[in-house]
Parts: structure tokens; sequence; C-alpha cells
């Protein structure tokens, strides 16, 4: 149990940056197309990995296999998809709405876990992962001002990817190394998002001097380089292990909640009634989900507690 609350506690942080990201890259991709962007992030973040790993961790390499390698792949397709769904899907779209579409892969996992992986959710979580969208639908767009557009497609297949994601992650973490499977993500990431880069993007911004060096673009490659895609993605691979995945997308769910907080606290954004009304739900769900094993617990300690007096 101890090792469960760690693990949420460090996914929460995880999703603490990446909320805090969201306007950061928004501006970034103003000057550098999404792709070249997401190349050149992936690329920094699995070079400096790589290059921890050769200085600390050397002896790591030998337990790297052709089972964990496509692991990663697997792994890294569905982030690619995900992250690249996501950054071209802001174009065309608000960072609110990006924000709600991508948070329905807490309603999605759940459903995807029982399908791909006949894992049923406990009746407590599916009503959290309901409760999570609707305070999401509230945070976001809940002033009814709604009209789907090219963006909100992407970022739905974004949410599809993501939750993918999720339970891939959760199906391999446990049999390989973290940083092993982490770099192999990243790199796969990494490599993807340069091919399509040169298919469908200029890129010769990907080596212009005067775009990266553009405060808005450098700033954002080294955060989420460092913050949201290394350190992120190896705390994710080491502790979901520790968890369900269905846990893990209502931790997700709080993605926008951090990303409105940050706004109103360094943008000066303003949280509307709306906004708040969204943050309460979100945060009841994820209580609600809980709540299957606060009852477990009271319904062992009370056989046990019956199971004493009938011996006295």
């Amino acid at each position: 149990m101890k090792k469960q609350w760690i693990a949420d506690f460090s996914l929460l942080a995880v999703t603490f940056v990446w909320g805090a990201t969201f306007v950061i890259v928004q501006n970034a991709i103003s000057f550098l197309e999404p792709l070249s962007f997401n190349a050149i992030r992936f690329i920094l973040a699995g070079l400096f990995l790589f290059l921890w790993l050769i200085i600390f961790h050397r002896s790591l390499f030998r337990h790297y296999t052709l089972p964990l390698a496509r692991a990663g792949i697997w792994m890294g397709f569905w982030l690619f998809s995900g992250y690249a769904f996501q950054t071209v899907g802001l174009l065309y779209t608000t960072s609110s709405k990006a924000g709600f579409i991508t948070g329905l892969s807490v309603v999605l996992v759940p459903l995807f876990s029982f399908l791909f992986l006949k894992q049923k959710p406990s009746v407590n979580a599916s009503i959290g992962a309901v409760l999570a969208a609707v305070g999401l639908y509230f945070l976001t767009i809940g002033d009814g001002k709604w009209m789907l557009n090219r963006g909100d497609v992407f970022v739905f297949f974004c949410a599809i990817s993501f939750a993918m994601h999720i339970i891939t992650t959760g199906k391999y973490s446990a049999r390989y190394s973290t940083m092993l499977l982490t770099m192999t993500q990243i790199f796969t990431v990494a490599v993807m998002c340069t091919i399509f880069a040169f298919l469908f993007e200029d890129e010769t911004q990907m080596w212009n001097v005067a775009i990266l060096q553009k405060r808005e673009v450098w700033t954002a490659l080294l955060i989420t380089s460092l913050l949201a895609t290394t350190a992120a993605f190896l705390i994710q691979t080491n502790f979901q292990k520790y968890t369900t995945a269905t846990r893990v997308a209502l931790i997700f769910a709080m993605e926008p909640v951090f990303a409105a907080l940050t706004a109103y606290i360094w943008a000066k954004e303003q949280l509307t009634a709306s906004a708040i009304i969204g943050c309460i739900g979100i945060l009841c769900g994820m209580i609600f989900a809980e709540l299957p094993i606060t009852a477990r617990k009271m319904a062992a300690c009370k056989t046990e507690a019956n199971s004493l007096r009938q011996t006295k």
C-alpha cells in the first residue's frame, strides 16, 4: 500500500509538470512546427538518458534484449501518436478544448483495459472516471461554446493513443528495466517524429539557428526534454507497476487542472465558476475511485474481528 501511495504521488508530480507546460508548448510551436519541435525534444531527452546510462549504469546494457526492445518500441509508437496528434491539434483548436479531449483518456483506459487485457474495472473506479470526465468538461468547455473542428478530431486520436500508452506501460513496466525501457520508447518517438517532420514539414527549421535561439523555443525545448520527457517517463515507467491503469488515468486527468492553475498564477488568467466546479469534479472522481480499497479493508477488519471474538 505504501508503494502505491508513493507511486500515485510521483505520477501526480509528473501530471503537474505536463499541465504546466501546455502553454509553453503552444507558444513554441508558433515558431517551430510541431513534429520538428517534438523531434528535437525527444532527441535531447534520449541523448540525456543515454549519456546518463553510459556514465552511471553501463552494466544495464547487458540486460538489453529483443523482447525489451519490442516492448519499448510499442510503447514509443503510442507515445508518438499521442504527442503528434495533440501537438498538431493545438494548431487548430484551443488549449482548453485540447486539455478536455486529451483528458477523455480517463474514460478510455478502463474501457480498453477491459477490451484488450480483460481487466474489469471496479464499479467505483468506473464512476470515478465518468465524474472526472464531467469535471473536465466543466473545467475546459463548460461555457457551452462548443464547435467541433479538425483540431478536436486530431486531439481525440491523441486521447486514444495516450490511453493505449498507459495500458502498454502498465503491461511492460514490471517485466523490464525502467531506464532501458524508457530510453527505447523515447528514441522511438524521436525517430518517428524526425521521419514525419521530413515528410510533412519544413525540416530545415530543426537546425535553423534563428528559430532555435528564440527564447520561447529553447526554453520550451529545455523544460520539456528534461522535465516533461526524461524525468516524467522514467517516473511513469518505474512507478506504474505499483498501481493500476485506471488509477493512472484518473491521476493524469489532473493535467488540465494544473494547466488552469498555473495559467492563473503565471499568466493571470481568471478561473471561472465553471472551471472551479470542473476542478472539484475531477478531485471527486479521484477520491471516489479510492473507495473500493477502503471498503475492502474495512470488510477485512470486520471479518478478522469476528473471527477473534469467535475464538475467545
